[in-house]
């Protein structure tokens, strides 16, 4: 009793897995953008979701009776589903941030050195609890933190910041320096 189940279960099976780990990982994206005020975006994900999701729940109601084994592939789906969703969704990098970074030490140092990537940043000086300290309040895209804070902790490894959620902004300001990443930094440079 090697295979507890025929190749066409498990075909079946792995049909429902995957389906659903795509239309849950649409659902997690679709549900930060949507908390984001992307409507447009979020409109399409769950267009594409429910479709997905239907045609899954459908398979499994013709075929539960016969083969109760479906219900884990579709329970397992849901679960790698979120996970896969939240990671996509870090990848992606949607939205805009608010970066505060509280420096005892070398704080116009990174000021300046963010600033000649183009990246605009604005100092506050303030009181923490061990003395006097710079506040580098910076508003940018997520997928700029991949490079912007390497560049921060190249002065202090061990400073403090902070990352909150921006949700809506007048103006932001577009640093004119962004490393390739993805697809692009693999091309070959002539």
């Amino acid at each position: 009793m090697l295979f507890l189940f025929d190749s066409e279960i498990l075909l079946t099976g792995l049909f429902i897995f995957s389906a659903r780990v795509v239309d849950v990982s649409l659902g997690t994206v679709r549900t930060i953008v949507t908390v984001q005020g992307r409507a447009v975006v979020a409109f399409f994900l769950a267009v594409i979701e429910i479709t997905i999701w239907i045609t899954a729940i459908s398979t499994i109601i013709k075929q539960i009776d016969q083969s109760p084994i479906l219900v884990m592939f579709y329970s397992l789906g849901y679960a790698c589903g979120n996970v896969t969703g939240i990671l996509v969704e870090r990848k992606l990098a949607f939205g805009k941030i608010i970066l505060k970074v509280f420096a005892v030490t070398n704080g116009q140092a990174i000021a300046d050195k963010i600033r000649s990537m183009g990246q605009p940043v604005t100092i506050f000086k303030g009181y923490g609890m061990n003395g006097p300290v710079l506040e580098l309040y910076i508003a940018c895209g997520r997928r700029h933190l991949k490079w912007m804070l390497p560049v921060i902790n190249e002065f202090d490894k061990k400073i403090f910041y902070v990352i909150e959620p921006a949700r809506d902004m007048s103006n932001i300001l577009r640093p004119t320096f962004s490393p390739r990443g993805g697809w692009r930094s693999r091309q070959k440079k002539k």
